[in-house]
């Protein structure tokens, strides 16, 4: 006979054991089967690839599912998102730097993933889910309407075994189960490819120039902590470090300009950094002795027709949807995917009527976040080694992120449909600004402009700092109005100057969905203000 469960969730990775320990945190007589492929305990470093966090995914984790113990005792603090642009391959001090030498207020972490994994499947255990790893999932049978589910497994021994249950959400990663089984593949035009690997060792990036100037520009010593990117046309190459002492070492490349089949083994990666990347390269020699994988995909980011369903099925994470490694967003979609699941099944469990308007509701708002951040990637790659034309980039997609999916997140209304009906309008224009800001990029970019920017202090820009400060705030509705309409303003405004700067390059725009150019450059006075301008007209290590 099947065993009977509320929730079978396919995969006990990150999104399926986090959305467990949610479920039963929030509903705790819900009874939850995971079915997992890998036997644990897992290996540490060496397991799976989305080590690092950013605020929507960190905040989930550390306050939202009560790990932050965990967290800050076997984990790493991240000191922000940090890139180096393509000035000098050979010298990091004179490559233009986009950073901060102090921790945001909302937080973010560096996560080796099978140490966090190994504690997520102990937690679920402890909270009364029932955690089976080293099972295969076999035929899964969807049921209409008010029908049961049926899942079948098979364990490494070759028992076989089943289970009806009411809801059923694929977790399982890019196996796609029922992605694959309803046929909800869908392409789009973002064609990249990445490939990765571990050190059991510490790459300390602050050790790579003894010039002073670069040095006295994080008295700390902590870049490290960064998830540091090292950008050039059409790639960029990630270092991040991890609680267990080892370090993650990534390329990630448009497949137009860098093929897979330049890359796709370990010493072709080592062959294309010494091309692209000589001093990365110079850094790893002696290292190959301490590695510890070597994996890679070829054109990872995928999306999805649907991923939720009023006959109780759903998708999270990587079953669903990815985007691009380069904000660092895989953790925040398992974060706001598992959040709109267990909204729906604590609604269908309390009898709530309307299940299939609020399944459309939150499809939209899923895609419409999705596809308003495929817009960062999408036909952007070239641009990567831009210093110039990257700041304002950077700076622009922060203060989307953090006006926008962040505060939706932060201040409980992702799944509060009033909260996005009540400013339909204003989202819908920031989506088409967000689009032309992104095409400006473009543009801008054509003009090939060159100047030096030798830092940017990201959490110095005042606007950025508050941005991200006043995650923090709890807010009623009548406040996160007043917050997101005086934000979505200061986006309009931000969009002003990031144009005034690039027609100063003599950029040709194509100004359709664009403000006015501003009349004077405020909310970036640091990075491309008349002083900051007179400051660059010296020579770039010195400037700094």
């Amino acid at each position: 006979m099947p065993e009977t469960f509320d929730v079978v969730i396919l995969g006990g990775g990150l999104a399926g054991l986090t959305l467990a320990i949610h479920l039963r945190q929030q509903q705790p007589a819900l009874t939850i089967l995971v079915l997992e492929k890998k036997s644990h305990p897992l290996p540490e470093a060496a397991h799976k690839v989305g080590e690092s966090s950013v605020e929507i995914g960190a905040h989930y984790f550390a306050n939202v599912l009560g790990l932050k113990d965990h967290i800050d005792s076997g984990h790493l603090p991240k000191l922000g998102l940090r890139y180096f642009f393509d000035e000098s391959k050979n010298d990091i001090a004179q490559r233009t730097e986009l950073g901060g030498n102090v921790f945001f207020q909302s937080r973010s972490y560096q996560l080796d993933r099978g140490r966090l994994e190994n504690f997520l499947g102990d937690r679920a255990i402890a909270l009364g889910a029932d955690f089976r790893h080293g099972v295969v999932v076999g035929a899964v049978d969807l049921g209409a309407g008010a029908a049961r589910h049926q899942v079948a497994w098979k364990t490494a021994d070759g028992q076989v075994g089943s289970a009806t249950c009411r809801w059923v959400v694929d977790a399982a990663g890019r196996a796609a189960i029922l992605k694959r089984k309803l046929g909800l593949q869908k392409d789009h035009g973002h064609k990249a490819n990445s490939v990765w690997w571990r050190y059991s060792t510490r790459i300390g990036i602050d050790a790579w120039s003894d010039d002073a100037a670069w040095q006295a520009r994080n008295g700390s010593r902590s870049r490290w902590l960064s998830t540091v990117h090292l950008m050039g046309e059409g790639y960029w190459v990630w270092l991040i470090p991890l609680g267990s002492g080892s370090t993650s070492v990534g390329i990630v490349a448009d497949d137009t300009v860098h093929p897979f089949a330049t890359m796709s083994s370990y010493e072709k990666s080592l062959e294309w950094l010494a091309k692209h990347e000589p001093q990365c390269r110079e850094k790893l020699a002696g290292l190959d002795g301490q590695l510890q994988d070597f994996l890679g995909y070829k054109h990872f980011s995928y999306h999805c027709k649907q991923v939720y369903s009023a006959d109780r099925w759903a998708l999270v994470g990587e079953a669903g949807a990815f985007l691009d490694p380069f904000y660092s967003p895989g953790s925040d979609y398992i974060a706001m995917g598992n959040t709109i699941v267990a909204d729906l099944i604590r609604r269908d469990t309390a009898g709530e009527g309307g299940l299939g308007l609020r399944v459309a509701g939150y499809n939209h708002i899923y895609f419409t976040l999705f596809e308003n951040h495929l817009n960062l990637y999408e036909g952007q790659m070239p641009m990567w080694g831009n210093g110039q034309v990257m700041a304002a980039k950077v700076i622009w997609d922060f203060a989307y992120y953090w006006t926008v999916p962040a505060a939706y997140f932060f201040h409980g209304r992702l799944t509060d449909l009033a909260a996005f009906a009540r400013h339909r309008d204003r989202l819908n224009r920031c989506g088409e600004l967000n689009r032309a800001v992104q095409r400006l990029f473009r543009d801008w970019y054509q003009a090939r402009p060159r100047i030096a920017i030798p830092f940017v202090d990201i959490p110095g820009i005042p606007a950025m700092h508050q941005l991200n400060r006043e995650l923090q705030d709890p807010l009623d509705d009548a406040a996160f109005d007043a917050r997101l309409i005086r934000n979505l303003a200061q986006l309009e405004r931000l969009a002003g100057e990031i144009l005034r700067v690039a027609l100063g390059d003599k950029a040709d725009v194509d100004r359709s969905g664009l403000p006015e150019p501003a009349t004077a450059i405020e909310l970036l006075a640091t990075v491309y203000g008349d002083q900051a301008r007179e400051r660059r007209s010296a020579p770039h290590a010195s400037a700094a």
